[in-house]
């Protein structure tokens, strides 16, 4: 099954061994259909974890993914660790096919939480927070 991630399960993040232990392969970077706004919400290391929120189609911008291949029988056991406000669910990709990926629930992406949909994805972020350092 085709897992979409946008944080810290892509590759050589700090969460993606939740991935890789489970037998998940890297099957490529594709984007979302731009219906998508992602946010930056703080967490107590300091790092940031990003949150991929559906909006109306006026209001989305196409976010960076990762696709990672899970054993369907894995795909239960992922799910048991992922805490809120993410959850898992169908994101819409650029290409019009729907995967099962990483959600966040709305209200954690109030006036706390950074839009960062602009830069189009987690890494691109990143590298931009980094050169304003």
């Amino acid at each position: 099954m085709l897992i979409a991630v946008v944080g810290r399960h892509l590759a050589g993040e700090s969460r993606n061994a939740e991935l890789t232990d489970r037998g998940a392969t890297l099957a490529g970077v594709a984007r979302t259909a731009p219906l998508y706004r992602l946010y930056r919400m703080d967490t107590p290391d300091g790092e940031g974890i990003p949150g991929l929120v559906r909006v109306a189609p006026t209001d989305g911008h196409p976010i960076e993914v990762e696709l990672w291949r899970l054993p369907t029988t894995a795909v239960g056991d992922l799910l048991a660790g992922v805490p809120a406000p993410l959850s898992l669910g169908w994101i819409r990709l650029h290409d019009g096919r729907d995967v099962l990926g990483f959600l966040c629930e709305a209200y954690a992406a109030g006036p706390q939480a950074e839009d960062i949909s602009a830069t189009g994805g987690w890494r691109a972020y990143r590298r931009a927070a980094a050169h304003r350092s």
